[in-house]
């Protein structure tokens, strides 16, 4: 694997990632620079990149230092039906009863 490949800077913790999940230097470089959907990371300055290979949707972590050089900072996949593009909100479903509750106090 190259630290330099595609014209973007691989960090050692992407590099050790794509060998113990076995993805690609090549799908990750893809998602990254073609993807098909985005949102920010956690991370600041940071963005998540998706892209679906067949039954796979690989998931990419980079960002720009303050050369504006793009780093690949993580690497990770899912199958298909499982992508989550909610950034920092964990989704809970509220009770029935809470619900209802709610309605009637008006809260």
């Amino acid at each position: 694997m190259d630290k330099n490949f595609g014209g973007v800077i691989w960090t050692n913790h992407v590099l050790s990632r794509m060998s113990e999940r076995k993805i690609s230097q090549s799908d990750v470089w893809a998602t990254w620079r073609s993807p098909q959907k985005s949102r920010k990371a956690k991370i600041p300055g940071a963005w998540v990149y998706y892209r679906t290979f067949g039954s796979e949707t690989i998931e990419v972590v980079a960002k720009q230092n303050e050369k504006k050089e793009w780093l690949i900072l993580s690497v990770w996949s899912r199958p298909k039906g499982e992508v989550r593009y909610i950034a920092d909100k964990k989704v809970k479903p509220v009770p029935f009863w809470k619900l209802v509750f709610r309605q009637i106090l008006g809260k």
